[in-house]
């Protein structure tokens, strides 16, 4: 996601600088008391990102989101677990034992909420537009195995993949394959701004102010023909700067509920409001936090440097001090309870020791302090996010080994551009998974086309660990090549992770559905919410 987390995100702006909705808002749903979902980020359109709903250039949990309950895909994630089921297919599966041809077929009557008609040749369109199109912020590496895409029928779609892989159903559940209207959706370009036409179980309207969108109401499509039953007939979703004005129109009850970026505080604060009418679900989370390093910077070409910083982190001390244990010190890309999961970077470099990582920095010949600055954006991971780096510059600083200057990025449109672009020597990111597989911990970011635009290459991760745990149907099969990938991260440190963070959703105790709100990848789930009685 965002991943994100992707970990993974928001967007950033360009369009009318007064307040104004893509479409009014007014007239479906008329009379029906809407759910309102609070959520703490910021979704905008910028020259260089205009189209912040376009599954093409998408590529974070929030935008996420919102496409998901709008825009149908083949398949998608079940209520729970991790084993796709059809939803505008009627089925779909693998044609050979190689998992190279993935046929499926479409239910009946699909349409777009214009009223357009949805044939296999509109499936086709929306694969190939992605890859033709192939936006460097977007998820287009998801689909980067798609050989050919066929349509023998109008209900028919055959994908051919170039080399076998086990984890294509999960990819097909993502928005990086939502089907859209080649009537609406421009070939070879973006389709810039806000509107969203799809076939998913609501129809959207968009309000916004300047670039930035204030409000989504969703509102159920009366012609959805899928596998969600919607349990309410509409919902808000209102966008606020930051957690604590969140939590504020939730126990205000201006909001029915709120997940992500609450922070330690609000977290301990939320369990115990339970008079006030608040409820507060935990669940179990694939959200992770990590270090990303440029390879290439001077400062931190040298893997020596980054295996020192490696030594040097105490994840434990910032799990307590920074997040009061409401996640785990990971020791690895993959995160605890995915199949293929081991502890390497703990393996190889034991307890934080800043006498091992003076050792690893003596014998490179490389010169303390070392200089760089650690960047991190403000908003878009959560208050905490700037507590957290603050403690990893406190971490490694006070070693005497690193002297190190830490900078915040408001927009994360523009954070995420200039980290593209290499402009960063290291940088705090999150990953929330695009599907519950090792596979998305790893393969994003290893390759030409990697989420971070990252010039770290490792042979042996792309063209042998990889490839052959996607010829595994069986995923523990697949176990013995994710830890030799992971191993291979750990010494090389591309990449440095910290934590795995646990889910939250609060909502007023008139909600239900909220064991269901969100799916194993993560991603938020508005059919399943409905109103009940206060207990």
């Amino acid at each position: 996601m965002n991943r994100k987390t992707l970990v993974l995100p928001a967007l950033a702006g360009l369009l009318a600088p007064v307040l104004a909705a893509c479409g009014s808002s007014d007239g479906a749903g008329e009379g029906v008391d809407p759910i309102v979902v609070g959520v703490a980020t910021q979704i905008e359109a910028t020259k260089a990102a205009p189209a912040p709903l376009d599954p093409s250039q998408a590529y974070d949990v929030d935008a996420w989101n919102i496409m998901r309950s709008a825009l149908q895909t083949l398949m998608r994630l079940p209520r729970s677990g991790t084993a796709p089921v059809p939803e505008a297919a009627r089925s779909c599966g693998f044609r050979d034992t190689q998992n190279e041809q993935y046929r499926c077929t479409l239910r009946d009557g699909l349409k777009f909420s214009n009223g357009h008609a949805l044939t296999a040749q509109d499936v086709k369109f929306s694969i190939d537009r992605m890859k033709t199109i192939n936006n460097t912020n977007g998820p287009v590496p998801l689909l980067d195995g798609i050989d050919k895409v066929e349509t023998p029928s109008d209900s028919e779609v055959v994908f051919h993949l170039k080399k076998p892989d086990a984890t294509f159903p999960q990819k097909l559940t993502t928005p990086a394959a939502a089907i859209v209207d080649p009537e609406v959706y421009p070939k070879g370009r973006l389709y810039s701004g806000f509107d969203v036409v799809g076939s998913g179980p609501y129809t959207l309207k968009v309000q916004r102010s300047d670039n930035r969108i204030t409000k989504v109401v969703f509102t159920k499509n009366p012609t959805y023909k899928g596998g969600v039953q919607a349990r309410n007939e509409k919902v808000e979703m209102r966008f606020f700067d930051d957690s604590v004005s969140t939590e504020k129109a939730l126990r205000k009850g201006s909001i029915d509920v709120m997940n992500r970026g609450l922070s330690p505080e609000q977290v301990e604060g939320l369990k115990n409001a339970r008079d006030k009418g608040i409820m507060l679900q935990e669940m179990p989370g694939q959200e992770i936090r990590y270090l990303a390093f440029n390879t290439k910077d001077p400062a931190v070409s040298n893997k020596a440097v980054r295996q020192a910083m490696a030594q040097i982190i105490n994840r434990s001390d910032l799990v307590r001090n920074v997040y009061s244990y409401n996640g785990d010190p990971l020791f690895s890309m993959v995160p605890t309870g995915l199949t293929g999961h081991i502890n390497s970077f703990f393996n190889k470099y034991g307890n934080p020791s800043a006498a091992a990582a003076r050792k690893t920095l003596r014998e490179a010949h490389i010169t303390s302090p070392v200089k760089f600055t650690l960047t991190y954006t403000t908003n878009h991971y959560g208050s905490s996010t700037a507590k957290e780096v603050r403690a990893l510059q406190s971490q490694l600083n006070r070693t005497k080994l690193f002297d190190i200057s830490i900078k915040g990025v408001d927009s994360w449109q523009q954070f995420r551009t200039e980290a593209l672009d290499g402009k960063y020597s290291v940088y705090n990111m999150g990953w929330f998974p695009d599907i519950p597989d090792a596979d998305n911990y790893i393969a994003p970011f290893i390759g030409k086309q990697n989420f971070l635009g990252s010039p770290y290459r490792n042979g042996k991760i792309e063209s042998q660990l990889i490839p052959s745990s996607r010829q595994q149907s069986d995923r523990n099969a697949a176990g013995a090549d994710f830890k030799q990938a992971q191993d291979i991260i750990a010494d090389d440190v591309p990449l440095l992770p910290l934590w795995q963070g646990k889910q939250y959703v609060a909502a007023r105790d008139d909600i239900t559905g909220l064991e269901w709100a969100l799916n194993s990848a993560s991603g938020l789930q508005i059919w399943e919410l409905g109103r009940g009685v206060a207990d």
